[in-house]
């Protein structure tokens, strides 16, 4: 017996020899079956949802709330079984809000609804107060002469469109993005803008600016939809507008911090699928579908992948702990860059709660037979092929080499929530929730177990 020890050592240190994967009608079977069960009977998802927006509520990046979200975080994946659960901490530029107000002075005196834009300067201690140059758009805006707004406050009321995918947001995000300082090169003293938002509420949606390196930085807010199109009403009557604003917000170094853990993968555990949503969230609601949700829909996900039995390579899942104010993907990149060739695919849920519409592979996937495959799988739940992905969400987007996919959610609802006091649990829709989980256990599963490599996919 003592002579069989070495060798039986020997067998046991030696390296893993990879079995070939399951069949594709087996892979396509136990992907449908995880597809079934997430629909049915795995409540994960919203429990997670509620458990964050409940014991931690709002967490904007810097906050004391966002160190408790990502220990939130280490508890939440360690419950769930998930393996080497830690914190990524890095250096950001927080941003605080404070007292915020605004009204029009004349000529008609009244109250205006209006929340301040993440990173926004505040103005000086009295408020500032100036008439007010109306743009119906941003494109008018751009056209104003240079010196045009000298002493003004510039506003622009464009409103947003509604689609399914939201596809106005992206045309319009410079309205916001980069909007105070072209209205600061044109002389202004402060910004305003309609909300980037489809609902009809007076409760503004905030969101994070750029200030331009070549202009001076300015207040700058948004308006709720309605007070956008009561100014558009006021500039009308033909008379001068003037309006005052408050903004005591501040800007101060303080850390981010990005939680991530894993299930190893039982023979291919260094080829990993990286996921994950935002752990941050804006301080007027309790981020519940931007992006407890797509917190909850990864790890829900990869938890029911990991109940059937360890896959065959590693499920990476991350909770992003700056996404709001731009700062998690550069951090994100310059930890992880070095590793990015083992890195199978990557995506990342921010797109609220609802069902999954669309599955976007990465260029040339969708044609070959595993892309055809998992077409039939999630065939059933009504989710069909999309384009292909060319990025996986704003925390991958300084990650260079790796292929993306996307599960596009139905967007018909976001806009009228995200960024606003109005993102809540109660928003959430438990059946919708547990349709998008299931359309991602299914890919997680069938990507997990096979051998497909993405990157020979894509067009040379």
């Amino acid at each position: 017996m003592k002579a069989l020890l070495p060798a039986l050592a020997l067998i046991l240190l030696a390296p893993t020899v990879s079995a070939a994967p399951p069949s594709p009608q087996a892979l396509m079977a136990t992907a449908a079956k995880l597809r079934d069960q997430a629909l049915t009977g795995d409540n994960t998802a919203y429990a997670t949802v509620e458990s964050l927006t409940t014991e931690v509520g709002q967490r904007i990046a810097g906050s004391p709330a966002a160190k408790r979200a990502a220990d939130w975080g280490v508890a939440r994946m360690k419950a769930l079984g998930f393996e080497n659960v830690h914190i990524e901490p890095f250096p950001i530029t927080a941003w605080s809000r404070g007292a915020e107000s605004a009204e029009v002075v004349a000529p008609f005196p009244q109250k205006l609804s209006i929340t301040g834009l993440g990173g926004s300067v505040p103005t000086p201690a009295g408020g500032v107060e100036a008439e007010a140059v109306i743009f119906p758009t941003y494109r008018a805006l751009l056209d104003a002469p240079m010196g045009s707004l000298t002493g003004k406050i510039a506003v622009v009321t464009q409103a947003m469109i509604k689609f399914q995918g939201g596809d106005d947001y992206g045309t319009l995000n410079a309205n916001r993005r980069a909007g105070p300082s072209e209205a600061a090169k044109r002389g202004a003293v402060a910004y305003l803008l309609r909300s980037l938002s489809t609902d009809d509420t007076r409760l503004p949606h905030t969101g994070f600016m750029n200030y331009a390196p070549d202009a001076p930085k300015i207040p700058a807010a948004a308006l709720s939809t309605p007070d956008g199109a009561l100014l558009d009403n006021m500039a009308k009557r033909g008379k001068p507008i003037r309006i005052r604003l408050l903004l005591y917000s501040s800007s101060f170094p303080a850390e981010g911090f990005t939680v991530s853990g894993e299930i190893k993968g039982r023979e291919k555990p260094d080829e990993m699928l990286v996921i994950g949503g935002h752990l941050d969230s804006w301080d007027l609601g309790t981020g519940a579908i931007d992006d407890a949700a797509g917190i909850a829909i990864t790890t829900a996900a990869a938890k029911l992948v990991a109940d059937n039995g360890r896959p065959r390579r590693t499920i990476r899942v991350y909770m992003f702990g700056a996404e709001e104010i731009a700062a998690s993907n550069i951090a994100f990149a310059a930890m992880h860059q070095a590793e990015s060739a083992k890195m199978v695919v990557g995506a990342e849920a921010d797109f609220g709660g609802d069902k999954v519409l669309r599955v976007n592979l990465p260029p040339g996937a969708a044609e070959t037979t595993f892309g055809k495959d998992l077409a039939d799988v999630l065939s059933p739940i009504l989710i069909r092929p999309g384009p292909p992905a060319l990025n996986a969400g704003d925390d991958f987007n300084n990650l260079k080499g790796v292929p993306f996919f996307g599960l596009r959610q139905d967007g018909n609802r976001y806009f009228d929530l995200h960024h606003s006091a109005d993102d809540t649990l109660d928003k959430i829709d438990p059946a919708q929730l547990n349709h998008a989980v299931a359309a991602w256990a299914a890919t997680l599963y069938m990507i997990a177990e096979s051998d497909v490599d993405f990157r020979a996919t894509m067009p040379k």
